[in-house]
């Protein structure tokens, strides 16, 4: 959902960690303040309402879905698929129950490829169930100029999620996903996100797609025609690269 302006009170930083394309993640959010130590994946109860955002990425191609819990276990996006309705249902993959997460309680955003026959210049409901049968639902407004299909042409982008947050899409190598150091406003229209530092992490030489969250509290962010700007993190940014915030 989009709204005409986009007003909070703190500036915070959240980062998640690498999300491939048909919705695996891994990764941790910085900025957070944890609501424990760690334990086992606590599972949602049976029934229960998901709490949801949603924004455009990659031109239509993908959904930052937003979801919260554990930072360090980002759920991954399993069946994705366009109902009679118009609306499209995602089904939330278990996490392994071998797996230890953070006892904090986070937003953290997976990556949902766009189904086939959906416009994203119209407007779309999406319906998320996790793998213990909590359900919830989120809609995002079309965007003009977007269209969902054809190939990536692997350029960042970044879209709404929510009034205060930014899904960011970057492409490079799976094990060196980006992590957002710092956010900053140069006025209502433009967004600067500075990625932390890489350059003495071995990184895999494969190209992934990443998603990251940013979160915009405290500025007064006009979402007609806003920018966002990224720099720093691996070489691809080490040339700042400004890219539309979509929503």
């Amino acid at each position: 959902m989009t709204t005409a302006r986009r007003t909070a009170s703190l500036l915070t930083l959240i980062g998640a960690g690498a999300l491939l394309l048909a919705g695996c993640a891994s990764g941790s959010t910085a900025g957070v303040t944890p609501s424990g130590s760690g334990s086992a994946a606590a599972p949602a109860a049976s029934g229960s309402e998901l709490e949801l955002e949603a924004g455009w990425l990659d031109g239509g191609r993908q959904i930052g879905l937003v979801t919260w819990g554990s930072s360090t276990c980002v759920p991954m996006a399993g069946d994705v698929a366009l109902q009679a309705d118009g609306s499209v249902a995602v089904t939330l993959q278990a996490i392994d129950a071998a797996t230890v997460c953070t006892a904090d309680y986070a937003p953290r955003v997976t990556l949902v490829p766009v189904p086939e026959g959906v416009d994203p210049t119209k407007d779309l409901d999406l319906v998320v169930t996790d793998a213990n049968g909590a359900r919830g639902e989120t809609d995002l407004d079309g965007v003009a100029g977007l269209a969902a299909g054809g190939q990536t042409d692997y350029a960042p982008s970044a879209g709404w999620a929510g009034d205060d947050l930014i899904a960011i899409l970057t492409w490079g190598s799976s094990s060196c996903a980006p992590r957002v150091q710092d956010v900053a406003a140069a006025d209502a229209t433009h967004v600067t996100v500075t990625f932390a530092d890489l350059a003495d992490k071995a990184c895999t030489m494969d190209m992934a797609p990443r998603a990251t969250l940013a979160a915009v509290s405290g500025l007064d962010v006009d979402d007609t025609g806003a920018s966002l700007t990224l720099s720093g993190g691996d070489a691809q940014f080490a040339t700042p690269v400004t890219v539309p915030i979509v929503g």
